[in-house]
């Protein structure tokens, strides 16, 4: 008997090793036991971020990848839809505007507009422009169908933090105000090019690095040689204004040509004219280095 009682931790310390030594399992909350032979799970794929791909790599996806689903946006009046497009590498999302109607007459809380559009053409030509001089600051769009009507596929702007509306209402001060005032500068000015009647606080994107994306320009492009608010254009960086300075109708006309009528080009082209004149008269201060984003 005192043999048999010396025996009994003996054998419990055999069992205790030989269970610590066993294959252990993960039997966290949810998860289903792994073995040994199984390889861990491949992170997803994700989209390469706008800065990645060139314009010309962005409109064939644009153009060709699937539409995969849709949704209505929570914001806009147009009717827009945000999609899920997919080529089968790369899924990102974007945004459909098919909005195509004349009006003789349109009321808004500002008045009476005669002679009212609202296109999704004029998005595509407002990005055509925008490359053109340079100011790269309105997202790639494409003309494509959807559901049998013709429609503009508009890149999804990436790593959004905010719109203007939402950074005013939060209070939210940008880091480098030197930067966002020339950014602002620059939207004024291409609106006043553009001649656009709807510029609001959701139409312009921040986005983390605090870069600013004007959107949704598709009631623009009226026939007027004026400027729309003059006073608005006060500066404007070197460069873009150097092209905009050398634009000319063959140019134009074979860029957005299909996106714009001959009235309209015409149009351009005066307010074009009007914007050198108001800056060049206001002397060399008028015109600003842009501050590549990241580098202040």
């Amino acid at each position: 008997m005192p043999m048999r009682r010396a025996r009994l931790p003996w054998l419990v310390c055999v069992c205790l090793l030989l269970a610590a030594a066993a294959p252990q399992g993960d039997y966290g909350p949810g998860r289903a036991r792994v073995h040994a032979h199984q390889a861990p799970a491949a992170p997803p794929v994700q989209a390469p971020a706008q800065a990645a791909l060139s314009d010309e790599e962005i409109e064939q996806f644009l153009r060709t990848a699937d539409v995969i689903k849709t949704k209505t946006t929570s914001k806009g009046i147009t009717g827009s839809l945000r999609a899920t497009l997919s080529d089968g590498q790369m899924t990102h999302d974007a945004q459909i505007q098919s909005v195509d109607e004349s009006k003789r007459e349109f009321q808004t809380a500002k008045g009476t507009e005669f002679n009212f559009r609202d296109s999704w053409a004029f998005n595509i030509a407002a990005y055509k422009i925008d490359r053109l001089i340079g100011m790269n600051m309105i997202p790639v769009s494409v003309p494509r169908r959807h559901r049998s009507r013709a429609a503009a596929f508009t890149w999804w702007v990436d790593d959004v933090a905010m719109d203007e509306g939402e950074r005013l209402k939060g209070k939210v001060n940008p880091p480098d105000t030197v930067t966002w005032n020339q950014q602002n500068q620059l939207v004024r000015l291409f609106d006043n090019l553009i001649y656009n009647t709807d510029r609001n606080m959701g139409n312009m994107l921040i986005t983390k690095d605090w870069r600013v994306w004007a959107i949704d320009h598709t009631r623009s492009f009226r026939t007027h040689d004026e400027l729309r608010t003059p006073a608005a254009v006060t500066r404007c960086d070197r460069q873009v204004f150097e092209r905009l300075k050398a634009l000319d109708r063959d140019t134009l006309k074979k860029a957005v040509g299909p996106h714009l009528d001959d009235w309209q080009i015409r149009a351009v082209l005066a307010r074009r004219d009007a914007i050198v004149a108001r800056l060049e008269k206001f002397g060399p201060s008028a015109l600003f280095d842009r501050v590549p984003q990241g580098t202040r």
